[in-house]
């Protein structure tokens, strides 16, 4: 059985066809909308051109409804308590089952990527923002109404950087691509560009960024380090929550994990509580990369025409 998966995240919209082994055969993308209606055109045309699938799966980036049919809240897309699964299997005609992206990708990681056989496991998703999901003995931790845990938009910086979610200082605002660009960004103004390949500040983004860093750049390799820290607290503090066995980081982010996580850990492990003193988590780049969203989203569409 072919399914599709569909990776909504703010920024950009990823597809897959993905066959009963797990494997994605093909891909295609487009960059995320603004509003509701241009959203779910793209995602139709774009399901639309890997065709051939039983059902697809909307690995969202916002709280999704119990019954796996509703988009409640996003705050990185335009839908507001909306029946996303009704309207996009009337338009493909096709059953269509949402999940929250982080969810998504953390069944993917423990089937067949770096969480497998693991009891506790935490994702931590670095895209446009920070998703998060939780296993407990493998099975999904959602909470009382669906949208646990939200560790993106746990607060670290009380009145810090303003979050498209109504707060401020969340965790997301410091450790994403886009806290990446927004940290390269400052820098810039605060200290000038003499020297950095990094060009007009209004054009940053954090693949720009990651890239940059890649080649020595040294406003680039500053914001990577202020970003990895910034993983590191949050680590920490998810260690202190969940005491997982294994810290996946994925998303756009994770495919610069060799420029920052050795040093997140580091920092983590360091300021964890009882440091020193206790066991610390496996903490792992995604090894799907990118496609755990969509292998996650095709695997669990799959309960629909099985």
């Amino acid at each position: 059985m072919l399914t599709i998966g569909v990776d909504i995240g703010g920024s950009s919209v990823r597809a897959g066809l993905v066959d009963g082994s797990d494997l994605v055969l093909e891909t295609c993308e487009a960059p995320t909308p603004r509003n509701a209606q241009a959203l779910e055109d793209v995602i139709t045309t774009l399901v639309a051109a890997l065709g051939g699938a039983g059902a697809v799966g909307l690995a969202v980036a916002g709280f999704v409804s119990a019954d796996r049919r509703r988009v409640g809240f996003s705050p990185h897309l335009p839908w507001r308590d909306a029946p996303v699964a009704e309207r996009i299997g009337r338009r493909t005609g096709m059953p269509v089952l949402l999940e929250h992206d982080a969810n998504a990708a953390v069944v993917a990681e423990h089937r067949c990527g770096a969480a497998v056989g693991a009891t506790v496991a935490v994702l931590v998703s670095l895209g446009t923002g920070i998703g998060g999901a939780l296993l407990l003995d493998g099975k999904l931790f959602r909470g009382a109404h669906g949208v646990a845990p939200e560790l993106g938009h746990l607060r670290l910086v009380p009145g810090g950087r303003a979050c498209p979610c109504g707060k401020r200082g969340c965790w997301e605002r410091y450790c994403s691509g886009t806290a990446l660009a927004t940290t390269a960004r400052e820098l810039l103004e605060r200290h000038g560009a003499d020297g950095s390949t990094l060009g007009e500040v209004d054009a940053l983004t954090g693949y720009r960024v990651a890239a940059a860093a890649a080649e020595g750049d040294l406003v680039a390799l500053a914001a990577v380090a202020d970003v990895a820290d910034w993983l590191g607290e949050g680590l920490a503090l998810v260690a202190d929550l969940y005491d997982p066995e294994v810290v996946v980081v994925g998303g756009g982010l994770s495919r610069s994990a060799p420029l920052f996580l050795e040093r997140a850990v580091r920092h983590y492990a360091a300021i964890v509580t009882g440091a020193g003193h206790r066991p610390l988590a496996s903490v792992r780049a995604a090894l799907l990369g990118e496609d755990s969203g969509i292998v996650g989203a095709a695997l669990l569409s799959r309960t629909l025409v099985s």
